[in-house]
């Protein structure tokens, strides 16, 4: 039996604000941005809390960065992983650099504005996939540069044999 696990609601209307007691930033943070959408949508833009809308939009786009590093982080993991162990590759490595690329490529045609920050991006993910990899893999750090041996173009199209 399929359970639907999102939390669907309408989108907050004018009427949604809940007058006098209006939720607080620091008190309620789900039902104080529901009525700052609410007071956007109201064009009641003199009541809206600038300051705090302003900080939640930048971590927004903060955590929309964070998520794209993320992906690509763990697609270049995979890849150090198949390159420093041949011996050990798996279906499981070339599944995992197949599903991270389509979720990385996912978080940038929704954010193309990311395409400046690519290079950023990329040293972030390496950094840390280099970091992941020799733990993981029991092998010296040294095994991998401390700059990233792939070209954006080779994380996302370098081909390896499914099986």
């Amino acid at each position: 039996m399929e359970t639907d696990m999102t939390l669907a609601r309408p989108k907050p209307r004018s009427e949604d604000l809940g007058e006098p007691g209006r939720a607080t930033y620091e008190g309620d943070l789900y039902a104080w941005a529901l009525e700052q959408a609410a007071l956007v949508r109201a064009e009641r833009i003199a009541e809206v809390d600038r300051e705090n809308v302003a900080e939640e939009l930048e971590a927004l786009a903060r955590s929309q960065f964070d998520k794209f590093v993320s992906f690509l982080q763990l697609v270049i993991l995979h890849i150090l992983k198949w390159d420093h162990q041949p011996e050990r590759r798996t279906r499981s490595w070339w599944l995992s650099i197949a599903l991270h690329r389509d979720h990385a490529r996912a978080v940038l045609g929704q954010n193309p504005s990311f395409k400046s920050r690519i290079e950023e991006a990329t040293e972030i993910a390496y950094r840390r996939a280099r970091l992941e990899a020799s733990r993981q893999t029991k092998l010296p750090l040294s095994a991998s540069p401390e700059a990233c041996p792939y070209s954006f173009a080779q994380i996302f199209d370098r081909v390896f044999p499914s099986d």
